[in-house]
């Protein structure tokens, strides 16, 4: 995230997105009442004649602010949606007054304008700043001949995968294992290059596949290995990436990143419930009331009711 524009006295700061993260970040600092300008792209009618195109409209380009409604942001297809009414447009194109969703774009500038900043507005912004001069990482379990990934992300474990090989067992006479196995190790590693900047790759799994696998980094890839380290787990995919993130290995090589955080809080949290500890209270009235009590050392709230 950058901050590409910002007068404080008018209330209007502008950002960058550049990565996934920053729009879900953004979907935190956006709030009903503001006003979002960004360019967004709308089907507008086109009267030239043309039936196909009267009739499907021509899709224009351009930019618009919108009074905000409602923000949402969708994990799974990574796209930030921004619904309000129109208030500033080029109005020969688009009804002032009328629905429109802006969907935030990496890399196009988005600019916020509130009445009024709050602390935690601005702190959300620091957030994702430096968030994107953390660490990135990600876990690779290996279990057999199949490879799981979960790429951290500042809203939580983005999962990929399985990639699968075609290895047989040891015990199986097989002359083209070695070649098999080599040709698996390569679609790993092809696999863990298309993310980029990746700096740290903590690989997993029960067994010693992951032990012959980083050898194979040593030896072929020694730029991967030295920003590898190795873990142990009871199972493999997504349950084994899921006790890497529970063992806080993650959290340990980079104490800043916010998903390996919350896992570690709510693990804490869960703990307490399990032994029946009076040192944790959930629940909008209990927790309501512990706050009244000014008793709240950590508080935990969620994105989404459960």
């Amino acid at each position: 995230m950058k901050i590409t524009y910002q007068d404080r006295k008018k209330g209007i700061i502008e950002l960058l997105p550049e990565t996934l993260d920053d729009l879900w970040h953004l979907s935190h600092i956006i709030a009903e009442g503001d006003t979002v300008y960004s360019k967004t792209t709308r089907r507008i009618q086109d009267n030239t004649g043309d039936k196909l195109r009267s009739d499907r409209g021509v899709k224009r380009t351009f930019t618009l602010g919108v009074s905000v409604e409602d923000v949402s942001f969708h994990i799974f297809t990574g796209k930030l949606r921004i619904i309000g009414s129109i208030i500033k447009g080029p109005e020969d194109l688009i009804p002032l007054g009328s629905h429109h969703t802006i969907e935030a774009k990496l890399n196009t500038p988005i600019k916020i304008f509130k009445e009024h900043w709050s602390a935690y507005a601005l702190k959300r912004i620091n957030q994702a700043i430096e968030a994107s001069k953390k660490l990135s990482a990600i876990i690779v379990v290996l279990e057999d001949d199949v490879a799981d990934f979960g790429l951290m992300r500042q809203f939580g474990i983005e999962y990929y995968g399985p990639v699968m090989g075609n290895v047989s067992g040891k015990r199986i006479i097989d002359k083209n294992r070695a070649k098999n196995i080599e040709k698996f190790y390569q679609k790993i590693v092809d696999y863990i290059l298309k993310f980029e900047n990746i700096q740290t790759i903590v690989l997993a799994g029960p067994g010693f596949f992951k032990n012959d696998f980083y050898k194979y980094l040593e030896s072929k890839h020694a730029d991967l290995a030295k920003k590898t380290i190795l873990e142990s787990t009871g199972s493999g995919g997504r349950v084994g990436i899921n006790e890497v993130l529970k063992k806080g290995t993650v959290e340990k090589l980079a104490t800043e990143n916010r998903a390996a955080f919350e896992i570690s809080a709510v693990n804490e949290i869960l703990q307490e419930i399990a032994k029946s500890s009076n040192l944790v209270v959930y629940g909008k009235k209990e927790v309501k009331n512990a706050i009244n009590l000014g008793a709240i050392d950590k508080l935990l709230v969620l994105d989404n009711l459960i």
